[in-house]
């Protein structure tokens, strides 16, 4: 009875066994072919050392000062996003340790991470409180010190910021804690006062062209030099955006010649010819055909949110609007900003600002 109760169950286990190993094998040899993974330009045009990261001169001049005597302050970076931040720090953290020690010295926590005053009392200081041994395998001087490199810091808790004032003191001799936020005005004065400031400023658009130029370079993209500089004007100082927007135009061009209509479609702008026929349909009075211009925006998926910028440079370079006029209108869009950001509903913002726009451009006719 037991050998028959066996004899097929030891018959159905081993085709399945034998089909495992096919595919393990399968998997095998697809891995061996596959070893060149794709990487997102961002990170494989990412800085490697400190010289490589533009326009920041002045961070860039401290930082090298830093890295020739192996010591390092408490540092808090602070600026808009996609200015060279967080590659900065790496860059730097690279060059001090070298790539065998980068992983055991440098503890990244990001805004993605949890960061609430639990790990920082258990987390960080149990990492800040080891000391540092071990030299480098290439013989340089490794400094005795470990780096906490804290992104998005201001979206740390108050509390959760107040935890990290007395770790920073007390560890001092073994940790040195980086700070990188957009808003500085959110970092606690006391642990501003703990760190040397700086500040990265936008990168200035003949930098943000040379670099999108050396990328097209080297992956063998063709670009018009109307579409670079419509690239820099789209991404607003921005290095990062401006190269994963033209990651996209190239996937989407399959090799063809990028040009300023790709680039538009593929950032989301709005047509400089729609924002133009929003006004004029305001200036026009009917609240017909304003209704029926505002379904058509909304139909075509662009976002509210994007107009109201494009629409508030349009209205201050209008010179045929009065200054009252300018004013009233700005206004408006700032108050439907806000809401968006709130989470109003897009329709009845931008039907809201159409009509007090009208108000504005019909009064006087």
């Amino acid at each position: 009875m037991q050998a028959f109760l066996k004899g097929p169950s030891s018959i159905s286990t081993k085709p399945p066994a034998a089909k495992e190993r096919a595919a393990a094998g399968a998997a095998g040899s697809s891995g061996e072919g596959k070893r060149l993974k794709p990487i997102p330009w961002v990170e494989k045009y990412r800085p490697k050392n400190v010289d490589e990261v533009a326009f920041q001169d002045e961070v860039v001049a401290v930082l090298k000062k830093s890295l020739e005597g192996a010591d390092l302050p408490n540092l808090l970076f602070y600026g808009p996003p996609g200015t060279g931040k967080t590659s900065t720090i790496l860059a730097a953290a690279r060059e001090l340790y070298g790539p065998e020690l980068f992983r055991q010295r440098v503890l990244e926590l990001n805004a993605s991470d949890e960061r609430g005053i639990q790990v920082i009392r258990e987390k960080v200081k149990s990492f800040a409180q080891l000391t540092a041994s071990g030299s480098r395998s290439d013989g340089k001087v490794c400094p005795p010190f470990k780096i906490v490199i804290l992104d998005e810091a201001d979206s740390m808790t108050s509390a959760a910021q107040a935890a990290l004032r007395r770790t920073m003191e007390k560890e001092s001799k073994t940790t040195r804690f980086c700070l990188i936020c957009n808003y500085i005005s959110r970092i606690i004065e006391p642990l501003t006062s703990r760190c040397s400031k700086f500040r990265f400023k936008p990168l200035s658009d003949k930098i943000q062209q040379q670099r999108l130029l050396d990328v097209s370079e080297k992956e063998h993209v063709k670009i018009s030099s109307e579409a670079v500089s419509y690239l820099v004007k789209v991404s607003e100082g921005d290095l990062r955006k401006a190269i994963t927007f033209l990651q996209s135009a190239t996937r989407l061009m399959g090799g063809k010649e990028i040009t300023e209509k790709v680039v538009t479609e593929i950032a989301g702008v709005i047509p400089k010819e729609t924002t133009d026929e929003v006004l004029s349909v305001c200036q026009s009075g009917s609240f017909e055909k304003l209704e029926r211009l505002a379904k058509n925006l909304i139909n075509e998926g662009y976002a509210v949110a994007q107009l109201v910028n494009q629409l508030h440079d349009t209205v201050v370079e209008r010179e045929d609007y009065s200054d009252k006029q300018k004013s009233i209108i700005v206004e408006k869009l700032a108050e439907v900003d806000r809401c968006l950001a709130d989470g109003a509903d897009e329709y009845l913002q931008l039907m809201s600002l159409c009509a007090l726009v009208m108000q504005q451009l019909t009064q006087n006719t």
